[in-house]
């Protein structure tokens, strides 16, 4: 399989304009909350890293890129968006750990070495694993790093709804250095983000419940790992309360099955959850799990395209509450929230796949009142 072409490409030099941006005009907020647009250009925005220097990494979908962005100015905002990589194999996940940027292409994992001192020339990258699935569908991932150092890497169902062996409808742990990898969940069918809960270490990850059981069935999931090794229930249960017609489950099969923290609208197709561990927002949201709703795609009426989180002091279905929508216009869409990126200033960064641009939501407890 190709590794695809590295280069820097560079596209414009896209700061924040103060236009009319309809996600952001549009956007309902709760009181003190901003949205802006932080960067537009970033063509099939997807997730999001870090690099030790200050560079905003980006992979994407369907354009098959990656995307540095650099801050041009010296105003301490990256703003230059230029095309690090590109004809990649859907790189929708990427992580940054120890100078080194992690690409996520379907079958592959590959690395980017010591990749901020060689932005204007990357290089080819080094294939790391070689063997993951190569379908397409459901074959994009998400890619982060354990608190133990293992890469945590999904590995979705290549069908709506069937039964497909190992690695399919898992979520793995590679240990790069010895070559080992452990399935740490089963029963999956389609997790696009997770995170780590930042007191207790456990993984959190939303699930994409399965198509053709009408507009609002199955729920859509945010499941807790507890047990290493633990059913989530696909293809068999899903939500933790709905049995498959296809693959009908014993009372047994039920029983041993997890059910989700959080049962979310059916279709609305949670992709990047981020645990918010700073101190700009109310104190509320600390540590609060923030889910972005892509979006419906073959629903009758559109659902999702919003934000919403798991509040720690919430009441039923897990503190489950919406904090940011509007980013439906009828059913237009104007936006398509992917992942998360917490920003240096405690603010948190949103990507959207579907503009190609990404969104900073800030607090200021001056504006609560407004």
């Amino acid at each position: 399989m190709t590794l695809g072409r590295t280069l820097i490409t560079t596209l414009a030099l896209l700061a924040p304009t103060a236009a009319a941006v309809p996600a952001v005009t549009q956007a309902n907020l709760p009181p003190g909350f901003t949205l802006e647009l932080y960067l537009d250009g970033v063509e099939n925005a997807r997730q999001m890293a870090w690099g030790d220097k200050g560079t905003l990494f980006v992979g994407s979908r369907k354009a098959g890129k990656v995307h540095a962005v650099t801050d041009s100015d010296g105003d301490g905002e990256p703003d230059k968006v230029a095309v690090l990589a590109e004809g990649l194999f859907l790189p929708s996940g990427i992580a940054f750990r120890d100078g080194d940027l992690y690409v996520a292409a379907v079958s592959q994992i590959l690395v980017y070495r010591d990749i901020e001192s060689r932005l204007d020339n990357p290089g080819t990258p080094e294939v790391l694993v070689d063997d993951l699935p190569s379908d397409a569908h459901h074959g994009w991932k998400y890619l982060d790093f354990a608190p133990d150092g293992r890469l945590v890497v999904p590995v979705g169902a290549p069908c709506n709804i069937c039964n497909p062996a190992e690695p399919y409808a898992t979520i793995l742990a590679l240990d790069l250095e010895r070559g080992r990898r452990e399935v740490l969940a089963r029963g999956v069918r389609n997790s696009v983000g997770f995170d780590f809960h930042p007191q207790t270490g456990q993984l959190w990850f939303s699930d994409n419940g399965r198509d053709h059981l009408g507009d609002d069935s199955p729920p859509d999931e945010i499941n807790r790992l507890e047990k290493v090794g633990s059913h989530f229930g696909y293809p068999y249960w899903h939500g933790g309360e709905v049995a498959d017609p296809e693959f009908v489950p014993s009372p047994q099969m039920k029983a041993d099955f997890v059910d989700p923290v959080a049962r979310l609208q059916a279709h609305v197709a949670p992709l990047g959850v981020h645990f918010y561990q700073s101190e700009q927002f109310p104190s509320r949201y600390r540590n609060a799990l923030f889910i972005a709703e892509h979006g419906s795609w073959n629903r009758s009426s559109k659902v999702g395209y919003r934000i919403s989180a798991l509040i720690p002091d919430g009441g039923e279905n897990g503190g489950y509450e919406v904090v940011v929508d509007g980013w439906l216009d009828g059913q237009t869409p104007l936006a398509r929230p992917v992942a998360f990126l917490p920003h240096p200033d405690g603010s948190l960064l949103i990507s959207d796949d579907y503009k190609g641009r990404i969104y900073r939501l800030s607090y200021n407890p001056g504006d609560a009142g407004k």
